[in-house]
């Protein structure tokens, strides 16, 4: 007899932080894979989404700010990593921390504010639709649920 389990979804999740200035977003370039992406990474075994997104804002930009509120969840499964729930928070704004980012220089290289009508001349297709329901969301006061960047509820 199987283990009924064996058909559960254990998906990879990530978590990351919106940082918005009026029509702007705060984004920073990876050294790696797509390059340009928010703050954020995965979450580690029993760390929450939120947790995560602290943590990898301490680790990424130097600074300590906890989550306000969730913007987006997104599920979002790919060929080479399977299933994948992706969490975009809003952080409030930066004001003095934007002084304080320091970044890793071996993870990220490099961080600046991208208006939002810009995000596709920096990003892939899906993760311009995610952030753009991200900042909307924002704007909105509210949360939506995604797959691949698309509005579904």
């Amino acid at each position: 007899m199987t283990d009924p389990s064996e058909k559960f979804a254990t998906p990879r999740v990530a978590s990351g932080a919106l940082f918005v200035d009026g029509d702007r977003v705060l984004l920073v370039r990876k050294t790696y894979g797509n390059r340009w992406d928010i703050p954020g990474g995965y979450v580690d075994r029993g760390e929450s989404p939120a947790a995560a997104c602290r943590r990898e804002l301490r680790e990424e930009l130097a600074i300590d700010r906890t989550p306000v509120r969730l913007l987006v969840q997104d599920w979002a499964p790919n060929e080479k990593e399977g299933d994948k729930l992706l969490y975009v928070f809003a952080c409030g704004r930066l004001g003095d921390d934007e002084q304080r980012i320091a970044l890793d220089g071996k993870e990220l290289d490099h961080w600046e504010w991208v208006a939002v009508q810009q995000l596709s001349e920096y990003l892939i297709p899906r993760l311009t639709r995610r952030l753009s329901r991200a900042y909307e969301a924002h704007k909105k006061q509210t949360t939506f649920y995604l797959e691949h960047g698309e509005l579904v509820l």
